[in-house]
């Protein structure tokens, strides 16, 4: 009776550079997301502030926001991913104590699996009884079919936290820049701002399918429009509290 290989050669296209990055590494969302919301909150602020205060205020402002927003991200993304982590974690056990409780019905489970996918009965039959006469490698290919994870590659808390922080962190600092290199008004903060959400939806770009002017140019838009709209909010308010 013939066995499919579960770890057969690489295909002809896996050897001549066919090969994917990681994506389950937990890094590149709260990466992205960090650098997207610390340049749009902060600049947000900023010009909120700017509308109805003087120049060292604004700079205060975008100091605090950096560093309220930065631990805020980090402490929320550790959390988040930890709680995920956790679940699945939790999920694995279950799996688990299934595959030791009930190696037969599990095995059948993954037997029929393989049929619904258009693998013969007997051949079906003879993999899975292969696949699990390993505990782990069974666990795996279960959770990997019924959760759609994989468990040696879950994403770090710590990760995503350190992501989240340093990429809010650097985003955020860039409209403060020009005040503490001695500008006094608020368009070189604008400027730098916008250029740099251009730059980051535009490097963003390399790692996803979209073109890297469209990627820029809609974090362009998305931010312009958040700083403009907070900046008209504070000149009404800085009015009508005047």
């Amino acid at each position: 009776m013939a066995v499919l290989e579960m770890r057969a050669p690489l295909h002809e296209a896996h050897r001549d550079n066919h090969t994917h990055r990681d994506v389950n590494g937990g890094w590149l969302r709260p990466a992205v997301f960090g650098a997207m919301d610390g340049l749009v909150s902060n600049l947000a602020l900023m010009t909120g502030v700017a509308g109805a205060a003087s120049s060292g205020t604004v700079v205060l402002a975008g100091l605090a926001g950096l560093a309220a927003g930065a631990f805020s991200m980090a402490a929320g993304e550790y959390t988040s991913v930890a709680s995920q982590r956790e679940l699945v974690e939790a999920e694995l056990d279950v799996e688990r104590r299934q595959l030791a409780r009930h190696p037969q019905a599990e095995e059948a489970e993954l037997a029929a699996l393989y049929e619904a996918r258009g693998v013969d009965a007997g051949t079906a039959r003879e993999v899975a009884r292969q696949l699990s006469r390993d505990p782990e490698q069974a666990l795996e290919i279960h959770v990997r079919e019924e959760l759609g994870v994989d468990p040696g590659d879950l994403p770090s808390p710590t990760v995503a936290a350190v992501s989240s922080f340093g990429s809010f962190a650097l985003g955020a600092l860039l409209p403060v820049l020009p005040y503490l290199l001695g500008a006094t008004a608020l368009w070189p903060a604008v400027v730098l701002a916008l250029v740099g959400l251009f730059l980051c939806g535009a490097v963003v770009a390399k790692v996803t399918a979209r073109t890297w002017w469209f990627s820029g140019l809609r974090q362009l838009v998305l931010g312009g429009a958040a700083a403009g709209l907070t900046y008209l909010l504070g000149t009404l308010i800085g009015t009508a509290v005047g």
